[in-house]
């Protein structure tokens, strides 16, 4: 089966592919390898997909529509993995209109080329957590309100959601949309946490620790939320009367961690000590994220098995055989 994973260069995007090549699938990707953080790496990232059979990229746009037009016309793919997006709370703040571009542009492109596909039957597509906004109600669930971001980035998110829900409605379209909740692991991103504490304690470095270390996070390995999204991918929802042809999930972790607990496990991994600089808490952060993923658990089965006592270390041992330390 073919599937047209875009943002493949990306954390997530590169492991997802991974995995469905690995079990034989055909994979198409398409990523614009923009410089929101090192190319260098998001190449490396292809470079391990192209080694292995089955893959093919293009670089390019999903903002815009000719070239999502010619890719979907090309690849003709049956499933979809939509993951391409500005990603960032933060940058959020300094370039609003590449948030708009990628995230919502670049949304209304892909559902489009869904819509005009003769050959695809169901699209999943990354959300975020941030949609949450500063809700109080823990853990979040998938039918709490979420009318209040707090971020440009979470509200892009929110509007995918609507367009995709609207674009079932009115043409049948089957799709997925997934909360992820703070993904990291080897191949992760330099603006995340795991990556900025590792590079700084390893280089002796002080780290910045946003509202004095009382924010929980409910951080999830790559591997568990690649097998969310391959589970969603491979079950569409089912169709026909009184059933939803579009299904909104939380994937997570389902244990949220204290930011100092997480420091002490890059500490550990790296058998050093930080040095904390405290701040006040930035705009547009929340002070904890925590997944409710009974639904995702009862529809699909999914359950997540990597502690941050495993993770971290791996992702540490990733990091420092990249950078030769």
């Amino acid at each position: 089966m073919t599937y047209l994973v875009t943002g493949v260069a990306g954390f997530i995007g590169m492991h997802t592919a991974r995995r469905l090549l690995e079990r034989g699938e055909k994979v198409v990707g398409i990523d614009n390898l923009n410089d929101y953080y090192e190319v260098a790496l998001k190449r490396e990232r292809l470079a391990q997909l192209t080694a292995l059979p089955g893959f093919t990229v293009t670089e390019g746009d999903i903002a815009d529509s000719a070239t999502v037009q010619t890719l979907f016309a090309q690849a003709k793919p049956r499933r979809v993995i939509h993951l391409a997006a500005q990603p960032g709370v933060r940058y959020s703040l300094e370039n609003p209109h590449a948030y708009i571009q990628s995230n919502v542009v670049g949304h209304l492109n892909i559902i489009e080329g869904v819509r005009h596909s003769d050959t695809v039957e169901h699209l999943a597509y990354a959300s975020s957590s941030s949609v949450y906004g500063a809700n109080e109600a823990q853990p979040f669930s998938e039918d709490d309100r979420v009318d209040s971001p707090v971020s440009l980035y979470a509200a892009t998110k929110r509007s995918d959601e609507l367009m995709s829900r609207t674009y079932s409605h009115l043409y049948g379209i089957s799709q997925v949309g997934l909360r992820f909740f703070t993904v990291y692991g080897p191949w992760g991103r330099p603006d995340m946490a795991p990556w900025l504490f590792t590079r700084a304690i390893l280089a002796g470095q002080p780290i910045k620790v946003f509202n004095h270390g009382e924010m929980k996070r409910d951080f999830t390995y790559v591997d568990d939320i690649v097998s969310g999204v391959v589970a969603t991918a491979d079950m569409p929802p089912l169709s026909g009367e009184g059933a939803a042809r579009h299904r909104v999930y939380n994937i997570g972790n389902n244990r949220p961690e204290r930011l100092m607990d997480f420091i002490e496990a890059i500490e550990e991994a790296t058998g050093r000590k930080a040095e904390k600089i405290m701040l006040p808490m930035q705009p547009g952060d929340v002070y904890e994220t925590y997944a409710n993923i009974d639904r995702i658990g009862a529809d699909l089965g999914f359950a997540p098995t990597t502690s941050l006592s495993d993770g971290i270390p791996r992702f540490v041992d990733w990091y420092k055989k990249r950078h030769g330390v």
